[in-house]
């Protein structure tokens, strides 16, 4: 790829001690994409003196993770109001002004950290995404947008929580109207760039969206020769299941390289800045006022219109926190190639955080493939297991599912913390650049149809056994 023969840089990388409080520096975008060349607005309250925005498109550059597009000159700092909080919904939301205006004329397509840096060195990311114009031909990869908006506590509330940290004082909306908690971009950093700089080092054709583009746009799929759910991916609306599913069913790979995809089902309503930019999530059908109908947000899996996610993953959500050895069950899987496992192979810390696991019930593919059967454990209670999985449709799509939250970041490289190491990380990678260049291929189930073997594993069709929630 020629991008990826361009000079990086690792002055992308905060530093864990210069990370900016919520007001002191902070800033989010009026797009949570746009296309190369359509400007956005950057909103950025600063009390650490002026700034400037360093725009950094996230890649393999040499192993240096990203190269620097653009930089600003310096930009008078000020103090923006204080957040409000919406006492009906605890939605909070800002009434700033404008800081600056970007331009992306040249800027390619890709994930992007604008990195604001004060005078008293203080920083902070904005994400954005420079959505790619077609898909066509393309593996594409699909930044979660709606699940970073989801665990956001800038302001005080999440869709998980208030200022309390108790789930009852949660807010059942949530907008891309404030900047991010944190570093700015924690999911994108943790949960994502490990993926996107392993696939631009490999030299596929990518192509970028967020799960808002994939939402909105009925064309974002079209003629793409995969997508990819990337490590945290939990928060999808109707609209983009549905696409996803008809890409699916038009040929077009699915890999989910995380665990608890498609697990809440949200839906969007418009800001003050436009469409499509504030996440409803009551997660509790009786408290949603909009009632019986597809878009009422609970889980996917339940009433008053379950569609669980194993239909589309494969699998479904089983528990946390995980902790337990990615387990190979099937070593002849194509995408094992070149690893050298061996049927019980067992990679430590592979399989943690979050997991899946097939089940036996309606909705799961009949022809399943359970390439990996890890036993863990979730707490001190729950022994279970989390499994890896391929299944193939009539249009000729493969559906791969690692069933770990833990894949994308062990990507990065050895972690004590988690227990993975070196000859863990090498297994990830090469079974992840398998999949990404079988995906680009073409439709896996051509030459690699699935083998039903879910039977074989005499598992329960009790989902007790998790902590994901009963189906129905």
């Amino acid at each position: 790829m020629a991008e990826n023969a361009k000079a990086g840089t690792t002055a992308w990388k905060i530093d864990t001690t210069r990370i900016a409080g919520p007001m002191e520096l902070a800033g989010y975008a009026d797009h949570v994409s746009v296309r190369s060349g359509q400007p956005f607005r950057l909103f950025v309250t600063s009390t650490a003196g002026a700034f400037t925005v360093q725009s950094f498109r996230v890649g393999w550059y040499g192993g240096t993770g990203a190269r620097l597009v653009w930089k600003s000159s310096a930009i008078p700092g000020r103090a923006q109001p204080a957040p409000t909080v919406r006492p009906a919904d605890h939605l909070v939301s800002t009434k700033w002004q404008p800081s600056l205006t970007v331009q992306t004329t040249g800027w390619p397509a890709g994930a992007y950290l604008l990195l604001l840096k004060a005078a008293n060195g203080k920083e902070k990311y904005v994400p954005i995404t420079v959505r790619s114009e077609s898909s066509q031909g393309a593996v594409a990869i699909v930044d979660a947008v709606n699940t970073y908006q989801a665990y956001n506590q800038w302001g005080g509330y999440s869709l998980y929580s208030g200022p309390d940290n108790s789930f009852g004082s949660r807010a059942h909306r949530v907008t891309f109207d404030r900047p991010y908690d944190g570093n700015g971009a924690r999911t994108l950093v943790q949960s994502e760039l490990p993926l996107i700089q392993l696939a631009e080092r490999s030299g596929v054709r990518l192509a970028y969206l967020t799960s808002v583009d994939v939402a909105t746009d009925p064309t974002a799929l079209t003629g793409a020769r995969g997508m990819v759910s990337l490590g945290h991916d939990e928060y999808w609306t109707v609209p983009m299941r549905d696409a996803v599913t008809k890409a699916r069913d038009a040929g077009t790979n699915i890999a989910f390289l995380g665990a608890n995809a498609v697990y809440w089902r949200v839906r969007y309503e418009p800001s003050a800045l436009g469409a499509d930019r504030v996440v409803v999530g009551y997660k509790d059908a009786n408290a949603d006022p909009v009632k019986n109908r597809p878009e009422t947000t609970a889980k996917w899996r339940s009433k008053p219109n379950p569609r669980p996610e194993n239909s589309l993953t494969g699998m479904l959500y089983e528990c946390f926190p995980a902790v337990g050895s990615f387990t190979v069950r099937d070593p002849a899987f194509f995408l094992y190639a070149g690893t050298g496992a061996v049927q019980g192979s067992k990679y430590p810390g592979l399989t943690a955080t979050e997991v899946d696991r097939a089940y036996p019930v309606a909705g799961t593919p009949a022809n399943l493939q359970v390439v990996a059967h890890s036993p863990v454990s979730c707490g001190p209670s729950i022994r279970t297991f989390s499994d890896a999985t391929y299944y193939t449709v009539p249009s000729g799509a493969g559906v791969f599912d690692t069933g770990s939250m833990n894949w994308v970041p062990s990507l990065r490289g050895p972690n004590s913390k988690t227990s993975v190491d070196a000859r863990g990380v090498a297994f990830a990678r090469k079974v992840t650049l398998n999949l990404i260049t079988g995906m680009a291929a073409g439709p896996l189930g051509r030459s690699h149809p699935a083998r039903g073997d879910l039977a074989a594993l005499g598992a329960s069709a009790s989902t007790s056994t998790g902590s994901g929630g009963s189906l129905g």
